[in-house]
């Protein structure tokens, strides 16, 4: 191995041991009194990588750790966004949560979820994957339940199940990916090379799916993440809904055959997709709080980079994984902007608002697809893949729904700050959310090129401006005649069939239903260990 090559594997071994030495820093005293400040030096050496580091740079620890690490596209692409973000929201972090009560305990829960989202944007081997996977997700539990009040012990409670059930899937996937294999711990490339023919195929890709979807936020698998998101802090909801669901994207990447058509199963998957891109936007219209849109918006988001996977495993297309990441890293900047957005709009008031309100809506608008935007470009590089058809219908006419939600958003987020006293976002807070706005326009005109096979200047033609422009007018038109959904917001609780089905508790012995009006409140004369009901908002909460 030559120098060159020993330092560039170097590089990438270090995007992922950074984050965990400093975790592992945290356990001297002085040093993690300090760690909240050194949060964005973490992402760095990812940073690095993802920007100069040529595909098909890969390491391979030694005995006994087995782990392989390299770097693709997709993954490159994803890393960069994904390690930016980290950066910017580690910032944000530092400043929001100043002063706080359990920010020793927050560094360290977000160093090791950082370690484990990053790293599987690498990892090439399945057990690293399927280590690196579970420690994004388990780690995560301590960001979502950080503040711990009773709606985060809930969230925390309702992510950690979903998460293991996820995990559970996707252990019996890899067992029977391994199966087959020489090496007990192949390389995924290797394990997914033979799949095609495999025996156990269609029962692989539908474990596959299914763990990968509930991390997404798929539909049906979506509830842990309008729960999750609006409980977290400000900077946690930013890496969580623009980073996290990303480990089900490259998982989906990484184990799906794209090179053998599979028409069946890229049907399944696309049809998924839609349903979700749908309902994510027709949940997210009945929410009033602007971190719920938000969740619902990753929900919708999510189903149409499910769509775009879809389309490329039913049709074989080898460019399916690349067209994802970039529209993956579209999401990523924007919706980790928008999270920031709103934390940095609350602390806003007098002459500084209306700017912080105009910014955050072209980032908002950006998700629907607004001329100009890297939203608009990440559209316009999937559409040739999608063909021209009912597929490529249902995609524009989801962007008819996503300018919907985002208009609801926009308009929920003036309401909500319209009493703000006058008042300025403290700096280290209002850089980081600047930095990554400015990345989210910014990046993907930079990456358009190469990724889409077209030429910037396509996307300034009256063709292409007139795909993009009559679904937001589809949607503009639907929000101004609902009157911005003022009846319907907060008719469907958060969560909305998690809480259908808890709605049932009642008929458990265990759970004795309490009205609004009583005052005895759970635990009055209740055993330690059952739970009591709350008929008016259909929760049911642990005495």
């Amino acid at each position: 191995m030559s120098a060159a090559a020993g330092a560039a594997g170097l590089l990438l071994a270090t995007a992922l041991l950074a984050p965990l030495a400093l975790a592992a820093a945290c356990l001297s005293r002085a040093v993690r009194t300090r760690m909240p400040g050194l949060l964005w030096l973490a992402p760095i050496p990812a940073l690095l990588a993802a920007g100069l580091l040529p595909a098909g740079t890969a390491i391979a620890f030694p005995v006994p750790f087995r782990m392989a690490l390299a770097l693709d596209p997709p993954g490159a692409i994803l890393l960069g966004g994904a390690a930016l973000l980290w950066s910017a929201a580690g910032c944000y972090a530092a400043s929001y949560l100043r002063g706080k009560p359990g920010l020793t305990a927050f560094s360290i829960w977000w160093l090791l979820t950082l370690a484990g989202s990053l790293g599987v944007l690498i990892v090439a081997d399945i057990a690293g994957f399927y280590l690196l996977f579970t420690l994004a997700s388990l780690s995560a539990y301590g960001l979502v339940a950080h503040e711990q009040t009773a709606a985060a012990r809930r969230a925390g409670l309702v992510y950690m199940v979903l998460a293991l059930l996820g995990e559970a899937f996707l252990l019996f996937a890899f067992v029977m990916l391994a199966a087959g294999q020489p090496d007990p711990n192949p390389l995924i490339r290797d394990a997914v090379a033979a799949l095609p023919g495999s025996p156990m195929r269609d029962g692989i890709i539908a474990l596959l799916m299914l763990g990968f979807a509930l991390k997404m936020g798929l539909i049906p698998l979506h509830v842990w993440l309008p729960l999750a998101h609006p409980a977290a802090p400000m900077p946690a909801s930013a890496v969580l809904s623009g980073v996290l669901v990303k480990a089900g994207v490259i998982g989906l990447i990484r184990f799906l055959p794209f090179e053998a058509p599979l028409p069946a199963w890229g049907a399944v998957l696309a049809t998924a997709g839609i349903l979700t891109a749908y309902g994510g936007a027709a949940l997210g219209v009945a929410q009033r709080r602007p971190k719920t849109i938000l969740a619902y918006s990753t929900v919708s988001q999510m189903g149409l980079v499910a769509a775009i996977l879809g389309a490329g495993l039913a049709a074989g297309d080898a460019s399916a994984p690349g067209l994802a990441a970039y529209y993956g890293v579209h999401h990523t900047l924007v919706k980790g902007g928008l999270f920031l957005a709103v934390g940095v709009a609350f602390a806003t008031g007098g002459a500084r608002r209306l700017p912080v309100l105009l910014l955050t809506g072209l980032l908002a608008l950006s998700l629907a697809g607004l001329p100009l935007t890297s939203g608009a470009l990440a559209k316009l590089a999937v559409k040739p893949m999608l063909g021209y058809g009912v597929l490529s219908i249902a995609v524009s006419l989801a962007a008819a729904g996503s300018t919907l939600l985002m208009l609801h958003f926009i308009a929920v987020m003036v309401s909500e700050t319209a009493d703000n006293p006058p008042s300025s976002t403290p700096p280290g807070e209002a850089l980081p959310w600047l930095a990554i706005a400015a990345a989210s326009f910014l990046i993907p005109w930079w990456l358009y090129p190469t990724l889409s096979g077209g030429t910037l200047a396509s996307a300034w033609s009256v063709p292409s401006l007139w795909k993009l422009v009559w679904p937001m007018m589809l949607g503009v038109v639907v929000f101004m005649a609902a009157k911005r959904f003022a009846g319907l917001a907060g008719r469907v609780p958060e969560g909305d069939i998690l809480v259908l089905a808890e709605r049932q508790a009642p008929a458990s012995p265990a759970c004795r239903p309490r009205s609004s009006g009583s005052t005895g409140g759970c635990g009055s004369g209740q055993r330690p260990g059952s739970c009591c009901w709350d008929s008016s908002s259909g929760l049911a909460a642990a005495s």
